[in-house]
């Protein structure tokens, strides 16, 4: 069996991961984790691996054994500091100032949980993403758009940001939130572990 032969339960909202699954001929049955997602840690690959741990644990719990439960949680990191959604126009404004014509890491949090069994995988990847120059204009009306606002790092890479992007260096669909050919990779090595 692989991962398009299972029962897929998402524990996310996000409608880009969604949309990632559904890319590749995945139909997740969504079940948004209420967990708390609040943390002390400062290394961005330990967070991101232990709120996708976190989700995906408590969606599984209340899942038929057997089950297969996914979980991911996505981080922006410039210089060492973590950047999540923003918290209003202004964050956003003052994350892509602090984006413009720099380098940034991406890093994606990942648990892929069997419910009722110890087997999971669960695992970090990262993404380097280079942005343009933008200028005072550009910003403002990209934060206008709304569309950096339930984003990491105020910026969505799939969408109008796109033209800012120089290029990047790691897999493109981690940045949108879900790094599918990792993803890929940990479901046959959970199959092979299962047989």
């Amino acid at each position: 069996m692989s991962l398009w032969d299972r029962e897929l339960v998402l524990a996310s909202a996000s409608p880009r991961r969604q949309e990632l699954l559904r890319q590749i001929g995945l139909s997740p049955r969504v079940k948004p984790s209420e967990v708390d997602e609040t943390s002390s840690e400062q290394d961005p690959v330990r967070l991101v691996a232990e709120l996708a741990r976190r989700k995906a644990t408590h969606v599984a719990a209340g899942e038929t054994p057997g089950t297969w439960v996914l979980g991911a949680d996505t981080v922006v990191v410039r210089d060492g500091c973590i950047l999540g959604k923003p918290k209003d126009r202004a964050d956003a404004v003052t994350m892509l100032k602090s984006l413009s014509g720099r380098a940034h890491e991406v890093y994606t949090g990942v648990a892929l949980v069997i419910a009722g069994e110890s087997r999971q995988a669960i695992f970090a990847a990262e993404t380097q993403v280079y942005i343009a120059p933008m200028t005072e204009d550009e910003i403002q009306a990209y934060v206008d758009s709304g569309e950096p606002m339930d984003k990491a790092g105020a910026y969505g890479i799939q969408g109008r940001f796109a033209c800012f992007v120089e290029k990047i260096e790691g897999e493109y669909s981690n940045v949108v939130g879900l790094p599918l050919a990792a993803l890929r990779r940990a479901a046959q090595e959970l199959e092979r572990d299962g047989k």
